[in-house]
């Protein structure tokens, strides 16, 4: 028989403008549960009768899911007054359909809460939460930047320069010389346009300057390219920033660090981006696989009547997984340890290229968690085997049974001279 976990706890359904919160009082199974129900606004001020209302009834057990970023003032003031509070996925506390209103929310909340059967999310502490509001938001600034050079490139196209078919990188130092000239003059001075390419740039001058022969950058065009590039270089600056802000707020953390950077393929960013979403506790995750969940590497479990069906990963971690797939991309190109290359290989030739990709960033996470959780350097169990494979020798009862299958299908006379007990050392075969 199921037991009460919370005998007073509370079930708050989170909107924009109000707060739809149920109390519920059972001490056991037996008892009849007492509701208590009431709204408020999600203005401080009712915040402030939030808790009083919650002290009358002296219940300390909050449970509320995770609506947008709604829960966060919420949680916000009453992390700091001693509250248990549980953050839940709406998923696992859904009202059924035709049963559905904002009080019989907060009811069903609240039961599931009061019975122990609402899986927690969650929730880092309030330093870590900072940090991964401020890695969060360089990432957003990434993003702007490659729309604005995006942004940039269609005016190229538009007005028929193809830089970006001869040179690697449009934006590099050469290219980006080469583009600010064409945006100040309207003909192209070949010995000067020379004169600004750099290192290995200069043997593809003649390509360089086909490239721009005939251009026509029209009023409107050179006007928004301008506003791009000075956009582009406010969100650099904004970025450089952000990473020296990021970087002073992680050193104390330095040890975690060091240890991520140890697996090919995460540098000193992808590092710092993995201690803000994860923190450096792992004892919140029950093991491995719980982390890996958590991040939404894991492939989900979807069978019936012994079918088994799509087995796809789930849809979280949308800021830590793409990193950790592209940190599983470089680790291939490591030669230095091509530790995950060669597990990539063994996979891809059952399962192909994209299911290969996500179990090796699947395995850097499972690396991850237990380098952080016991504080040691990056050596899996399998390491030396998988580094430096032994060939197996042949077996002497291996040639014996080859020798007895040849005695079996023909009338042939077969004699072995040993020098020794071992196989190696078969010195003449008589047929």
């Amino acid at each position: 028989m199921r037991s009460v976990m919370h005998p007073i706890a509370c079930g708050i359904d989170v909107h924009k403008k109000k707060l739809a919160c149920t109390i519920i009082i059972a001490e056991s199974m037996q008892v009849e549960p007492v509701y208590h129900h009431r709204k408020f606004s999600t203005h401080n001020y009712d915040l402030v009768k939030l808790v009083d209302w919650l002290d009358h009834y002296d219940c300390h057990c909050v449970c509320m899911e995770s609506t947008g970023k709604y829960w966060i003032p919420v949680f916000n003031y009453l992390e700091d007054r001693d509250f248990n509070i549980v953050i839940t996925h709406p998923k696992y506390v859904k009202s059924p359909k035709g049963k559905k209103t904002d009080f019989l929310d907060s009811i069903h909340i609240a039961e599931l809460f009061q019975m122990g059967e609402v899986q927690p999310s969650y929730i880092p502490n309030k330093e870590f939460r900072q940090l991964r509001d401020l890695s969060r938001y360089r990432y957003k600034i990434t993003n702007f930047i490659s729309s604005e050079k995006n942004r940039v490139q269609n005016c190229q196209t538009v007005s028929n320069i193809s830089l970006a078919s001869v040179v690697s990188d449009p934006f590099g130092v050469s290219a980006s010389a080469v583009f600010s000239e064409l945006l100040t003059s309207s003909d192209v001075d070949e010995v000067h346009i020379r004169s600004l390419l750099r290192g290995s740039l200069k043997k593809k001058s003649e390509e360089i300057l086909n490239s721009i022969r005939g251009f026509h950058l029209d009023d409107d065009q050179s006007y928004k390219s301008l506003l791009s590039l000075g956009h582009m270089q406010f969100l650099e600056d904004m970025k450089s920033a952000l990473s020296s802000e990021i970087d002073k707020r992680t050193s104390k953390y330095h040890v975690y660090i060091d240890l991520a950077t140890q697996l090919p393929g995460i540098g000193h960013l992808s590092a710092t981006t993995l201690v803000s979403e994860t923190g450096v506790d792992m004892s919140v995750f029950s093991d491995a696989e719980h982390f890996t969940s958590w991040i939404g590497l894991t492939p989900t479990n979807n069978a019936s009547a012994d079918k088994k069906k799509s087995v796809r990963i789930s849809h979280a971690g949308t800021y830590l997984k793409p990193m950790l797939i592209q940190c599983a991309l470089a680790a291939l190109k490591d030669k230095k340890c091509p530790y995950f290359k060669i597990k990539y290989d063994k996979i891809k030739k059952r399962r192909g290229h994209k299911r290969a990709i996500i179990a090796i960033a699947r395995m850097m996470a499972v690396c991850l968690y237990h380098m952080f959780k016991d504080l040691k350097d990056f050596h899996p169990s399998d390491y030396e085997e998988l580094m430096n494979p032994i060939p197996p020798k042949p077996r002497k009862q291996d040639i014996q049974d080859a020798l007895e299958l040849l005695q079996s299908v023909g009338e042939y006379k077969i004699c072995l001279l040993y020098t020794s007990d071992a196989a190696d050392d078969l010195t003449r075969v008589d047929l």
